[in-house]
């Protein structure tokens, strides 16, 4: 056991990521069962619907799993209330402060995790207490860094500036990714697209399809003026590219961004008017398979990997 497993419980140091629209119980149950950590994507539901989410999990599993919470969300107070309430050990925070909510949580002996894209935020993050940390690199897909710095580059640098627990995330979806991950200092991945593209994933079947058929270059970070988030490049992504050209403000922005654009995209399968939230590794992807079968097929390829590095030693 390593730093991430022995924290977790769990026998392998992978996450799957709190992803809107696409992590029920179903996908959370399923990773938490093949020995990872599934987590709940609190962010696009209401309170109640938080709730139901939770006791299906805790009856479709008996492993750990755990929230992720994105403190920006309007009903995230209700959330929290939800969370303690249905007794969830193990929280992960995202696109606010690590101090606001650390404290409460760690005194009803909640684990919390929060997630950061700078070095900034993981001194604060440790100044906060929080167990451990996620680092989430500019490849990632969702709401991202406005640094726009790499996973490469960032894990090391966030695992000069504290010894806090550190988990790895954007562009990780192979065994391969996740031991250079290990090799810049993480001791976990958190993993995303790789997730969506599985049989368990609440995403809409036309989305699960457009992830399989993206190529490098099918993505990019857009509406920068608001908060950063990558997306495939279809019809809305293309009238947002050309505001941003023309230096439209974010209100303007936000007119045309209107309410519910990431569950047309993602949830309810519009393609073109839709919000598409997808990393880099999306390229990589070819198959949904059972979230089960992923997670076994990143351990082979983890230590297959290993294997073979130990004959190009120098």
């Amino acid at each position: 056991m390593n730093h991430i497993t022995s924290l977790f419980q769990v026998r392998y140091p992978i996450v799957q990521a709190g992803l809107i629209w696409c992590s029920g119980w179903e996908l959370d149950s399923a990773v938490s069962n093949a020995g990872g950590l599934g987590l709940i994507g609190s962010g696009s539901m209401y309170p109640d619907v938080l709730r139901q989410h939770i006791r299906k999990c805790k009856a479709a599993t008996d492993k750990p799993f755990g929230v992720n919470l994105p403190l920006i969300y309007p009903q995230a107070e209700d959330h929290i209330k939800v969370i303690v309430d249905e007794g969830v050990k193990i929280v992960f925070t995202s696109a606010g402060n690590p101090a606001k909510y650390s404290s409460f949580f760690k005194e009803r002996g909640i684990t919390v995790v929060h997630v950061i894209a700078n070095t900034k935020f993981a001194r604060k993050c440790e100044e906060a207490g929080v167990d451990a940390i996620v680092a989430e690199g500019f490849e990632a897909g969702g709401h991202n860094g406005i640094e726009e710095t790499t996973t490469m580059t960032l894990i090391p640098m966030v695992r000069q500036v504290t010894t806090l627990p550190l988990i790895a995330a954007g562009g990780i979806g192979t065994g391969r990714a996740m031991l250079a991950a290990f090799a810049l200092g993480a001791e976990g991945v958190q993993i995303g697209s790789r997730f969506v593209a599985s049989e368990e994933s609440s995403a809409h079947p036309e989305f699960k399809r457009k992830v399989l058929e993206a190529k490098d270059g099918d993505t990019s970070l857009t509406l920068k003026k608001i908060i950063p988030v990558r997306l495939i490049k279809n019809k809305f992504y293309q009238e947002v590219k050309a505001m941003e050209d023309r230096g439209a403000g974010r209100e303007e922005i936000y007119e045309h961004l209107g309410h519910g654009r990431a569950k047309k995209g993602m949830f309810e399968g519009d393609l073109e008017e839709g919000e598409l939230e997808i990393g880099q590794v999306s390229g990589l992807i070819r198959e949904v398979m059972p979230a089960g079968e992923i997670v076994a097929e990143i351990v082979r390829d983890f230590n297959l990997t290993i294997g073979r590095l130990g004959d190009w030693a120098i």
